[in-house]
């Protein structure tokens, strides 16, 4: 059996925390397709993964 890796998933609040970015500009990133993210029930939740990689590189993945 393959290793599996689970993503950290976290609401736009703690990943604004974590990361100093505003609420807002992460939103707006979800609305627009540019970083991975989910919807659970009226929550986003972002793959702070993939959010290091957009940081870092400043593509979607």
């Amino acid at each position: 059996m393959e290793n599996l890796k689970i993503p950290t998933m976290e609401t736009l609040r703690e990943a604004s925390h974590q990361t100093g970015l505003s609420y807002d500009y992460l939103r707006k990133l979800c609305i627009t397709g540019k970083i991975v993210h989910i919807r659970a029930g009226c929550k986003i939740l972002i793959n702070m993964e993939k959010l290091i990689e957009f940081l870092n590189t400043g593509q979607a993945g």
